[in-house]
């Protein structure tokens, strides 16, 4: 009998806290961590996109669903997005996004500024992580071009299918810029990078990206640059090859697919894959759209738009989002409803069976090889 009464005592306990975490459960808005790179510039606050430290500080990243990002409205103002990861779990990220990433958040999303070149880069997928990297994810991502200046490039796989050694022996003669690919990109761009794919974000290329939350990164090659110190910035040759695919990319740019929508609006599928899919939505003045969360987490990212984002049982309480802001609703808010005018992007973890990632993949054949 005193197991039983305990049983039922820890049922109600957790019932009682679960119904306490959906209570609790409203869009939550992140203040966004800014990270210096000698690569930066300060393009994100001249376009209107973040407020930038004062003084010539170059600021390269700003990283919007970082787990130490502050929450800065409702009840969980001051937490960091790691702590509402511990106390709602599933509630926040999804059954999908869980079966996926595990208990973790599972996208980190960003803005980056390109003002110089970037070092040419690989990262793993999540096999290779796991074993040599201390359990840690790989990296498929997806970059967004939102400006670019004249002649603007990056880099995206070689020119002519190669080898490991011909690789090797040209990054060990400092001339392997001579076998990448170089890709002119310009705003409106989509660019899909799966794991394995050589590449790097040249000058003068603005972007939002969204990847895997990983940090895992194998610096390729630098072009022979060297650092303040005159030294040579670190290489990871041997993984950066392990790793590595050393043919022609099948697909560079994605075509993004428009939606069925109702009036008022644009929905359109930019880029889809087991870890995450990207809609960018235009709202037109007075635009309203009601929609429920189900198995994932979403992340709401404005390119400009001004939203409110109604919750609550008759939809009466909200939250308000602008330029270059970021919100996340949890999996278990449910129905909710957006008002606005203006580009957002909408990114959350899908299962095999949505509309939308079967829809892109129609027009994206390509992109299926990698």
């Amino acid at each position: 009998m005193a197991h039983l009464w305990l049983l039922r005592t820890k049922t109600f306990y957790y019932s009682s806290w679960r119904s306490r975490i959906v209570q609790y459960l409203y869009p939550i808005r992140l203040e966004a961590s800014l990270h210096e790179t000698i690569w930066g510039g300060r393009h994100l606050e001249q376009g209107g996109w973040k407020q930038l430290p004062a003084g010539n500080v170059a600021i390269g990243e700003s990283w919007e669903t970082e787990v130490s990002n502050i929450v800065q409205n409702g009840l969980y103002a001051g937490k960091t997005l790691g702590d509402l990861v511990t106390e709602m779990g599933p509630a926040l990220l999804g059954p999908q996004a869980m079966l996926v990433f595990g208990q973790r958040f599972p996208l980190l999303a960003k803005f980056l500024d390109a003002n110089a070149q970037l070092s040419v880069q690989v990262h793993p997928e999540d096999g290779y992580a796991a074993k040599h990297e201390n359990g840690k994810l790989g990296k498929t991502e997806f970059w967004y071009i939102l400006s670019a200046e004249p002649g603007a490039t990056i880099v995206h796989g070689f020119e002519t299918a190669t080898t490991r050694a011909d690789v090797q022996s040209a990054i060990e003669n400092v001339n392997l810029d001579q076998l990448l690919h170089e890709e002119p990109v310009q705003a409106g761009d989509v660019i899909f990078v799966p794991a394995g794919t050589v590449h790097a974000i040249g000058s003068g290329v603005l972007l939002y990206e969204l990847q895997e939350y990983s940090d895992v990164t194998y610096r390729m090659y630098d072009y022979g640059r060297l650092t303040a110190s005159g030294k040579p910035r670190e290489l990871h040759i041997e993984r950066s090859l392990d790793v590595a695919r050393f043919d022609v990319s099948p697909q560079i740019k994605m075509h993004p697919v428009t939606l069925p929508a109702a009036s008022g609006y644009e929905d359109r599928c930019l880029v889809a894959s087991r870890y995450f899919l990207t809609r960018e939505m235009s709202f037109k003045e007075g635009t309203t759209l009601d929609d429920k969360t189900s198995e994932s987490c979403i992340i709401i990212s404005s390119l400009g738009a001004e939203l409110e984002v109604s919750y609550g049982p008759a939809l009466e309480q909200r939250e308000s989002l602008a330029r270059g802001q970021t919100m996340v609703l949890p999996a278990a808010l449910g129905t909710y409803r957006l008002e606005g005018c203006g580009v957002f992007l909408y990114s959350y973890v899908p299962d095999a069976s949505d509309e939308a990632w079967q829809l892109w993949l129609k027009s994206n054949q390509e992109s299926v090889q990698r």
